[in-house]
């Protein structure tokens, strides 16, 4: 209750449009800390990057690997000269990359056709349990990923 004796209304949230935070997104960019931040120390360089790069890099990860978040910014960063790349706008981006990649599975894409994040997230992952799909979808689609493919491209029958 309000001071005035009103009771507050909660009104449904908005579904985020994950395209559209696609597309709104910053170019990549390097800045240099002023201070201390996330971990990593004042006067370091750090990596702000994109969801779009973060796709790309997803998608370079060949079928059946696993990877880390860890190991992902490492390698970004490495190959952007920079020391670090921000451990917060990753996490954001890469749910922005996985929103969109349901969304286009629940289209009917196919799992050659988006961004593989589930061979970079685990079910025990903060960012897994925000996931639309949940931890157990996630599971799934990391199983389909582990599954051999038919000699014709299609997953071989169970």
């Amino acid at each position: 209750m309000s001071e005035r004796g009103e009771t507050a209304v909660s009104r449904p949230r908005k579904p985020t449009d994950w395209s559209k935070r696609l597309q709104a997104a910053k170019r990549p960019h390097i800045v240099t800390l002023a201070s201390d931040f996330a971990g990593v120390k004042a006067g370091s360089t750090m990596l702000i990057s994109s969801p779009a790069e973060i796709a790309g890099y997803l998608a370079k990860i060949p079928r059946g690997e696993r990877r880390t978040i860890a190991r992902m910014r490492s390698d970004m960063a490495r190959r952007a000269s920079a020391d670090a790349m921000c451990p917060v706008t990753t996490a954001i981006y890469l749910r922005i990359v996985a929103e969109v990649a349901l969304a286009d599975l629940g289209a009917g894409k196919d799992l050659a056709e988006v961004p593989p994040f589930w061979r970079l997230l685990g079910a025990g992952d903060k960012l897994a349990k925000k996931l639309s799909c949940g931890t157990d979808g996630l599971a799934h689609l990391i199983a389909l990923d582990a599954a051999p493919v038919a000699p014709g491209g299609g997953l071989e029958p169970a």
